[in-house]
């Protein structure tokens, strides 16, 4: 249940949807502080946090068995270079790999049945779990929104099905780029000799490539989530990119963490990389209804309804902001 205040859906005066230069107007006339704080008021008082640690455990089950599915299409190339590119990224991103990662063992050694047994079911489940993630969005969103009630489970799903077969490869294309495309890069130089300079292209591209395909992409997926008419995709891109750079930001730190201290591996051991895993998800979910709550407040406060909760019974509405 949320309690987070209903955003009215507001359009210009001559009837076209608001975009970005709408968006900084609201920003530069309240301030950067005045909206990130009211956004995080009506993130927390729209279940965020709840719905992100749900949203979390989906997209773990979503990414565990598309790993899977790539061992899978790694052995069923039959091609070993591509196969050891495919172990060397996987295994530089897992933190506990140091040669060891079972997937990676899986990646290098499966055989030829066995790698077509686990793209199919690897690709069913991941499919399966994303569409659940999908629907989760919506969920949240439409909380932080101040909405109650999501749309009927068939139109729900079936939209979820729809956004997950669409969003699905540009998604993962993005943060593969980001996140695990230095890795990919090396690996290349060590099996298929990439020269220098390919390799330094690589390397440099890979970033605003990354970046343009995910805030495009969780732009569309703000557009069509929520239950409500939305503004035009470049205010919605403002949220995207709040969200893009908070998960970065907290993908980098983890990142830092794993490598600067000694204690994760040894804490962790084997489970290390799914714990990374969990945190990595834990923390982009949020970073996500961060965004989605920073598109509401500002569409709310365009509607000059600065209040991000309903204000609690017995108390001045203005403490509400404070808490």
């Amino acid at each position: 249940m949320t309690t987070a205040r209903l955003v009215p859906v507001t359009i210009e005066m001559d009837g076209d949807e608001l975009d970005a230069e709408d968006a900084w107007h609201l920003v530069r006339r309240h301030g950067v502080r005045a909206v990130l704080v009211g956004a995080f008021v009506r993130f927390r008082y729209g279940d965020g946090f709840t719905n992100s640690r749900a949203l979390a455990l989906q997209t773990c089950l979503g990414v565990v068995p598309f790993l899977l599915a790539a061992t899978g299409l790694a052995a069923d190339v039959d091609d070993e270079r591509w196969s050891r590119v495919v172990s060397f990224t996987v295994d530089a991103v897992s933190p506990g790999g140091d040669g060891e990662d079972a997937l990676a063992g899986a990646v290098s050694g499966g055989s030829e049945g066995a790698g077509e047994v686990a793209l199919v079911l690897g690709l069913l489940l991941a499919l399966v779990s994303m569409t659940t993630a999908m629907a989760q969005v919506e969920r949240g969103s439409n909380r932080i929104y101040g909405i109650r009630r999501d749309r009927p489970a068939p139109a729900k799903y079936g939209r979820a099905a729809v956004l997950t077969a669409i969003l699905a490869v540009p998604v993962g294309l993005g943060f593969f780029l980001l996140v695990a495309g230095g890795a990919f890069g090396d690996a290349m130089v060590r099996e298929y000799g990439w020269s220098d300079g390919a390799h330094a292209t690589w390397q440099v591209l890979r970033w605003p490539a990354g970046l343009v395909l995910l805030v495009s992409t969780i732009a569309v997926l703000l557009d069509h989530a929520p239950r409500r008419r939305q503004p035009a995709l470049s205010w919605l891109a403002l949220g995207s990119v709040v969200a893009v750079v908070l998960s970065m930001a907290a993908a980098a730190g983890l990142a830092l963490y794993v490598n600067v201290s000694g204690s994760f591996d040894s804490t962790y051991g084997p489970l290390a990389g799914i714990v990374a895993l969990l945190l990595w998800s834990l923390m982009s979910a949020i970073s996500l209804f961060l965004g989605v709550a920073v598109c509401a407040q500002l569409e709310a406060l365009r509607a000059h309804q600065p209040e991000p909760a309903e204000p609690d019974p017995g108390r001045p509405h203005h403490q509400d902001v404070a808490d």
